[in-house]
C-alpha cells in the first residue's frame, strides 16, 4: 500500500521518518524518494535477512540518508530520539519473503520446519509450543489469537498425536488439522487460523504491537503521523483501542468507565480518519495478499 501510505504520511524534503517493519524496504524506499533530497529514515526489522536485504537496497540509491538496525519496533523509542519524526509506519504481519521460504515454517503451503520465528535469535519455536503446551494452553492460543472455533478439539488431537510422534514440520500439523476438519470444497485451508495463532504467540505480536504503538507516539513530533497496516481483526482491534484511549480527553481508574469519576486530561493523539483506508484496485492487482489490509492513521497532538 505504498501509494496509500505516502498519501497519509505526506513525506517532504527534510522530514524524518521511521519504518518499524522494513521487510524488503519497499515502503522505506518510497518514503526516502518522496522526501528527497534531504529526508531521513530510521528503519528496523526483527528478521536479520530482511535487514541485510533492505540495507543493501537502500544504500544503492539513498546512501547517507538512513539508519537501519535489527530489532523489534517496540524498541524504537530506545534509539530514535523522542519527538524527532514526522511520520512512523508499522506494516504488521508476516512478509511475503517469510511466507515463501519453506525453511521459515510460516506457511502450510510448503513443507518446512515448524518454526515461525520472525527473529531466529528467539528461543521458542512453534514446534516447542505445539509439543510442550497442554491442551488448555493450546486451545486458548488457537481461540484467542486465531478465532478458531474447533480450538479444543484440535488441541486435544495434537496432545494425543504428539505422544506417538513429535510435531516437527508444517505439513505434519496441517495434515492433522485437515484430517479433523476436511475442506469439503472450501477454498480456505482448515489450518489457517491455527497457523496464524501460533505465529502470533511465538512472536508475541500483540504485546509488541501495544508497546510499539506507544513507542511510535513517543518518537513523533507534534503533528507527526502514525500509519499502521493491519491484516486481521485482532491487530486492528488493538490499534483501534489504542487510538480510543490515547485520543480521550479524560482518564478513569479501574476497568469500568464511570462518567462521574472521570479525570480530565490532555489527549495525546487524534484520528486522521475514523475509517480505515483500504487498498485500491491497483494495489490488489499487483499484490493479492493485500486484500485483507487496513490502514489506520493517528496524528500526534
Amino acid at each position: 500500500m505504498a501509494a496509500e501510505v505516502l498519501a497519509v504520511l505526506r513525506p517532504h524534503p527534510g522530514g524524518r521518518y521511521a519504518d518499524g517493519t522494513l521487510g524488503g524496504a519497499g515502503h522505506a524506499a518510497s518514503l526516502l524518494a518522496a522526501s528527497s533530497p534531504t529526508g531521513w529514515l530510521f528503519g528496523c526489522d526483527r528478521d536479520g535477512v530482511a535487514v541485510e536485504v533492505a540495507s543493501a537496497r537502500l544504500a544503492e540509491q539513498f546512501a547517507g540518508r538512513f539508519e537501519v538496525r535489527r530489532g523489534n519496533f517496540s524498541e524504537l523509542a530506545d534509539w530514535v530520539p523522542a519527538a524527532s519524526c514526522d511520520g512512523v509506519l508499522l506494516d504488521l504481519g508476516v512478509s511475503s519473503p517469510q511466507l515463501d521460504v519453506a525453511e521459515r515454517g510460516f506457511s502450510f503451503q510448503q513443507d518446512g520446519p515448524l518454526d515461525m520465528r520472525m527473529d531466529n535469535r528467539q528461543p521458542v519455536t512453534a514446534a516447542q509450543l505445539v509439543n510442550t503446551g497442554d491442551a488448555e494452553t493450546l486451545a486458548n492460543i488457537f481461540w484467542e489469537l486465531g478465532g478458531e472455533r474447533d480450538s479444543r478439539r484440535f488441541a486435544k488431537a495434537i496432545v494425543h498425536d504428539r505422544a506417538l510422534r513429535k510435531f516437527e514440520t508444517t505439513k505434519q500439523l496441517a495434515d492433522l488439522i485437515e484430517r479433523l476438519a476436511p475442506r469439503h470444497g472450501k477454498k480456505a485451508h482448515p489450518a489457517t487460523k491455527v497457523f496464524q495463532a501460533l505465529r502470533i504467540a511465538v512472536n508475541d505480536e500483540i504485546g509488541s504491537l501495544k508497546r510499539g504503538l506507544a513507542a511510535a507516539v513517543k518518537i513523533l513530533k507534534p503533528g507527526g503521523r502514525l500509519a499502521v497496516i493491519t491484516f486481521h481483526s485482532l491487530e486492528d482491534r488493538v490499534v483501534k483501542e489504542f487510538g480510543r484511549e490515547w485520543a480521550r480527553d479524560y482518564t478513569f481508574s479501574g476497568e469500568v468507565d464511570v462518567p462521574e469519576l472521570r479525570t480530565p486530561c490532555v489527549p495525546e493523539v487524534k484520528w486522521v480518519s475514523r475509517k480505515a483506508v483500504l487498498p485500491g484496485e491497483a494495489e490488489l492487482r499487483e499484490n493479492p495478499r493485500s486484500r485483507s489490509a487496513q490502514l489506520r492513521v493517528l496524528e500526534k497532538i
